[in-house]
């Protein structure tokens, strides 16, 4: 994996910031602290970032991939009315 780029904690962080939470609201992760911060490149090309899921008390979390370039995705944990967007791109 490439020591140079992004880590999920920062792609995490930028997807809560949407939903006015941050890290510290994460209540359960599949990542270990040490894979939050793996450095990989998000770019396009193929993925390098780790499969993960993580829950907050009102939103769930996990990678989204178009042509090899990664970001955090979400949703809400609970019924809330409002549809989802497709993800990952045409």
């Amino acid at each position: 994996m490439s020591r140079t780029g992004t880590c999920w904690a920062e792609l995490i962080a930028s997807a809560m910031k949407d939903r006015g939470e941050t890290l510290a609201d994460i209540v359960s992760t599949t990542l270990s602290e040490s894979e939050m911060q793996d450095r990989f490149y998000a770019g396009y090309g193929c993925h390098e970032g780790l499969p993960f899921t993580a829950w907050t008390a009102n939103t769930v979390y996990f990678p989204v991939v178009y042509d090899g370039a990664e970001w955090a995705g979400s949703v809400a944990r609970n019924p809330d009315g409002k549809p989802t967007d497709h993800r990952g791109g045409e």
